[in-house]
């Protein structure tokens, strides 16, 4: 374990609960889901031997509640957050690490933000605008069953329908890997944010093909291995093309805790190169 500091950023709106720990080049994470500070501090304590790690509960998760809590909280807010935390701890081009909704959030940041990020790893992007049309409506499809599934059976069921689009598989994980344990309520209370609002903002989320290529960031397009079923990695594909680049791909799948000590390692490798 680090030592870590903990704090909270007034932001328009709201307050960001944000940690640091570590020290080196600044590296903010932006997990997917309703991942939060506390979900992505395994990930932050390896990595805080070489980087001064920022992690933080995005607006609507545990500790970052909005002052309007039925006021919709679009991508374009959870990109001014982020911008705002990153402008608080440094005034130097960071990196960003963002997986699947954090990716999308990533990008939306840094084209609107020029300069604030040098690079940034998209892992498993939620970029659904990038998709073919067949391929956009299969994804489309799955999305409105996981919606349909939250809204008449609640967010546990809805968690179960969510390892099933990501394809997450916890029969593949590193030996020392416990199975994940049941959601407690605060997780519960997570999940049912991200459904009700982050899902259907990733899903109506403006970010193109257009926007992106304005992105003066160092993008680099990344995937899970074990993603390569479902359409995050399609995503991910698309935006290596777009960029005229190649996918970059990591240990595990679509969770990034399956296989922490090889992910470290790669993701060590990549912010390296």
């Amino acid at each position: 374990m680090t030592d870590t500091k903990s704090g909270t950023l007034p932001v328009p709106g709201a307050s960001l609960y944000y940690e640091i720990r570590g020290s080196g080049p600044l590296l903010l994470i932006a997990p997917g889901g309703d991942s939060n500070a506390a979900r992505s501090a395994d990930l932050a304590d390896r990595l805080a031997t070489d980087y001064t790690v920022v992690t933080y509960d995005r607006r609507g998760l545990s500790n970052s509640r909005p002052d309007e809590p039925a006021a919709p909280v679009t991508i374009t807010t959870h990109a001014g957050d982020a911008h705002r935390l990153l402008a608080a701890v440094t005034d130097e081009p960071a990196l960003m690490f963002g997986s699947s909704f954090g990716a999308l959030l990533g990008l939306t940041m840094a084209a609107a933000h020029p300069g604030q990020v040098h690079t940034l790893i998209a892992h498993d992007p939620a970029l659904i605008r990038l998709l073919p049309p067949t391929e956009r409506a299969n994804a489309e499809q799955g999305l409105d069953s996981l919606e349909d599934r939250f809204r008449t059976d609640g967010p546990l069921a809805a968690l179960k329908r969510l390892g099933e689009l990501v394809d997450v598989d916890f029969s593949d994980r590193e030996p020392d890997v416990p199975l994940p344990t049941p959601p407690g309520p605060e997780r519960l209370a997570d999940l049912s944010f991200f459904l009700s609002n982050d899902l259907p903002q990733m899903r109506a989320a403006e970010l193109d093909a257009d926007r992106i290529a304005t992105v003066r960031a160092r993008v680099i397009p990344a995937a899970g291995h074990g993603s390569r079923r479902i359409w995050n990695y399609d995503c991910a594909t698309a935006l290596a093309a777009l960029l005229d680049t190649e996918i970059t791909e990591f240990p595990g799948g679509h969770s990034l805790s399956t296989h922490p000590t090889a992910f470290t390692a790669r993701l060590r490798e990549v912010l390296r190169g």
